[in-house]
């Protein structure tokens, strides 16, 4: 039988680490660099492991979805959503189209700048990159989180996502 009063064998793991940005206190303030750290510490497993079944790089797989969701772009507008350099881009790009997964095609508003889209092939590639880590997350949800704790979970996400919205540091 585990003794309840021994602090390394509480159940709150939060409220026994003095470093978490968790306050015992509901009341009192998060300390904002502690919670980042936490964050961090916590997304970096989850993101490995959605990654594990990938066969693309993240960055690919980013530049694929973001054409995705908008539509063809420009390397220079790829670069600056993506948050990387146009080097980058272009050397990620030139591998995509080798791969068939994007194409390129003069801008008929602008012929000087070149448009960047997703093949069809590309989307199917996208899905399956997609899908690659999100049955093991489906099920770590599932069988690891209450209904509750599931419901706090979604809560988040919207949170999450500011994070990294457009115009954000």
């Amino acid at each position: 039988m585990t003794d309840q009063t021994d602090p390394a064998a509480s159940s709150d793991p939060a409220g026994s680490d003095p470093s978490s940005a968790a306050p015992t206190d509901p009341a009192a303030p998060v300390d904002p660099t502690a919670l980042a750290a936490d964050l961090r510490e916590a997304l970096r497993p989850l993101w490995r492991r959605l990654g594990e079944h990938r066969t693309l790089s993240m960055g690919k797989v980013g530049i694929l979805a973001r054409l995705d969701r908008h539509g063809a772009l420009t390397a220079t507008d790829l670069a600056a959503h993506e948050r990387i350099s146009h080097q980058a881009v272009a050397g990620a790009v030139r591998e995509l189209e080798e791969m068939g997964l994007v194409s390129r095609r003069p801008d008929p508003a602008d012929g000087r700048r070149v448009l960047i889209s997703l093949t069809g092939t590309g989307r199917t590639r996208l899905d399956g990159e997609r899908s690659a880590g999100q049955e093991w997350l489906i099920h770590a949800v599932t069988d690891e989180l209450s209904e509750t704790e599931r419901a706090t979970l979604a809560a988040a996400v919207p949170l999450l996502g500011r994070l990294d919205a457009e115009g954000t540091r």
